[in-house]
């Protein structure tokens, strides 16, 4: 409890709730969802504020709990709607002459940032691309590429294996370049 003083649990609101809810907003899909689990982050700090041991700020520490809310909200929406692929799984050939190539109406499109790009509406667009994504494959999607985890972290944190990060990395990029072709481009 030595470093519980350095914690300002009553200004935490004032100082840390809009930025903990912008980087949520940014994660979850609705505002909702997003203050539910800045609240929950409160909550959870203030329980375990016993156990902050001044090696990082107190946002850092904040933000880092915040992402473990974020993983758990993915989670219990894994264990909701486990859903099987769609035809996101064959977007190249699977045999013959052109096994392993692009199937020609699911090969890439090209992306130029010239086309009228606005962060905004990427965003929403990306938001609403995620959400198709199944709820195991989100939350793996954005631990790797959006909070940049690293292997191990994923993989301890879904309970997969690293041959199963790669897959589901695998088929989340391509259904999610495929969405954003479809609704962006």
């Amino acid at each position: 409890m030595a470093h519980q003083n350095r914690l300002a649990p009553e200004k935490w609101l004032e100082n840390y709730a809009d930025y903990l809810y912008t980087y949520a907003r940014l994660k979850l899909p609705s505002k909702e969802a997003a203050e539910d689990v800045v609240q929950e982050t409160f909550l959870s700090a203030f329980k375990s504020a016993g156990n902050f041991k001044g090696n990082s700020s107190e946002k850092t520490w904040l933000v880092s709990i915040l992402k473990r809310r974020i993983i758990d909200y993915y989670r219990k929406e894994a264990r909701k709607h486990e859903r099987n692929m769609t035809s996101y799984q064959l977007p190249f050939y699977d045999n013959g002459d052109y096994q392993n190539h692009w199937i020609e109406q699911r090969a890439p499109k090209s992306w130029s940032a010239d086309e009228g790009l606005q962060f905004d509406e990427f965003h929403q667009i990306l938001q609403y691309c995620l959400s198709l994504l199944p709820p195991k494959h989100k939350v793996v999607f954005i631990m790797k590429i959006l909070d940049e985890c690293t292997n191990e972290e994923v993989c301890e944190e879904v309970s997969i294996s690293v041959a199963n990060l790669w897959t589901i990395m695998h088929r989340a990029r391509l259904q999610v370049r495929e969405c954003v072709e479809k609704k962006w481009l």
